[in-house]
């Protein structure tokens, strides 16, 4: 008898009758013998609404103010793990609905962005030992205060990683509204191909650099816990994506996937004093503010006295990173601050960079053949990421899949 963890995303359980659909889903795995966890998030659009409920009534500018937001916003989840659970009693597969708390799915204290701490797994054991389906409401746990606390958008993937992680489980599927992981987001590239397997790594950076088919902190966590993980949808049967160890791919490509994200800001500070320590007394409030620096770059003006440093954010962010950066103005002494939201990160990914040369320069020169100015670059061992103005974005993507051979026959 096998543990097998289940999360259905927002479109998956959209209205009433998918959320029946779901559940003739987990009844094919409780049919086949096993035991069965099962991962919701909220009803599609709930929690943007509850998000905007929670905007028109606060600015939410203290850690209180935050505290409550998650009150609100993981409401969404706990609704649609009660009806999934109705839903599956409705045709005779008992279940047992569980909200964050009840795990219990503990956490730090950062509302909004928690992260988990630990997970409590006896309460499942004992609605398994019952035969019962465990229905958890996803992207919530309790903080160390004891309240309800949220792990970020997207955060029911990570939920599920981390239960199928903390239950030993056999294999943690994500139901998604795509049928699996493809070489570029198909509603822009038409010819996007979908990958059989994707090493951990690679699907670690296509999430991290856009791809939304999963959340970044869900795959850091598979690859870390050897959590075998599956990426299907909840439309149809066809055969998902899996991630894998990297040794198990059979072929390696010099580019895997393109990846793309809206999601960035970016922000100059000129003629910064090029001492020892002012990038730290710089990124330091930020990160006190749990805002996420991604590409830095830094030009060290004449004479080696002053330097300009740019660098990104999310878009999201943006207020909250300059209000930080115009407080330690006067201890910092740069001349300027620009900001510029109107900015998009297009990134190259494959492990099979490692052992092939001229991955960037095929990036640059395609791009400059369209026309298309870069205004910032990064790169890892296994990826190229470009920063440029956001009207260019869907052209950037379809030219590089393109130019890297990924196009499907």
């Amino acid at each position: 008898m096998a543990i097998i963890v289940q999360k259905f995303g927002g479109t998956s359980v959209a209205d009433t009758a998918r959320i029946q659909n779901v559940a003739l889903r987990v009844k094919r795995e409780v049919d086949a013998g096993h035991q069965v966890a099962v991962i919701v998030s909220a009803m599609s659009g709930i929690t943007d609404k509850l998000v905007g409920y929670v905007r028109d009534v606060s600015d939410l500018t203290t850690p209180q103010q935050w505290a409550d937001y998650d009150m609100v916003v993981s409401a969404g989840e706990q609704v649609t793990s009660g009806l999934l659970a109705l839903a599956l009693a409705d045709i005779d597969i008992p279940a047992q609905s569980f909200a964050g708390w009840m795990l219990p799915m503990h956490t730090d204290n950062a509302y909004g962005k928690a992260r988990i701490e630990e997970i409590g797994t006896e309460s499942l054991h004992h609605c398994f030992s019952q035969g019962k389906v465990a229905v958890i409401a996803g992207f919530q746990g309790v903080s160390q205060d004891g309240r309800p606390s949220t792990l970020g958008r997207g955060g029911s993937d990570t939920s599920a990683v981390a239960i199928a992680a903390a239950l030993g489980a056999d294999r943690c599927d994500i139901y998604t509204d795509v049928d699996g992981v493809y070489t570029a987001d198909p509603r822009i590239v038409h010819k996007a191909r979908k990958l059989a397997r994707i090493s951990y790594e690679e699907m670690l950076e296509l999430a991290s650099q856009g791809s939304k088919v999963l959340q970044t902190r869900s795959v850091a966590m598979a690859m870390n816990h050897g959590v075998e993980v599956q990426v299907l949808s909840s439309f149809n049967d066809q055969p998902g994506t899996l991630l894998v160890d990297e040794e198990e791919l059979v072929e390696k490509h010099k580019v895997t996937g393109i990846a793309y994200s809206r999601d960035e800001a970016r922000i100059t500070l000129t003629e910064v004093p090029n001492i020892p320590g002012v990038s730290a007394a710089i990124f330091g409030p930020l990160a006190d503010g749990n805002i996420n620096v991604d590409m830095i770059v830094q030009n060290v003006t004449e004479g080696g006295e002053r330097t300009d440093i740019t660098f990104t954010v999310p878009r999201a962010d943006l207020p909250r990173a300059l209000s930080a950066l115009k407080a330690i103005s006067s201890s910092i002494e740069y001349n300027t601050i620009h900001s510029d939201a109107s900015v998009a990160k297009v990134s190259v990914i494959g492990v099979g960079m490692r052992s092939h040369a001229g991955v960037a320069q095929t990036m640059f020169k395609s791009l400059a053949d369209k026309g298309i100015n870069i205004i910032v670059i990064s790169t890892s061992e296994i990826k190229v990421s470009v920063l440029i103005e956001e009207a260019y974005a869907e052209l950037a993507v379809r030219t590089l899949h393109t130019a890297y051979g990924l196009d499907a026959e």
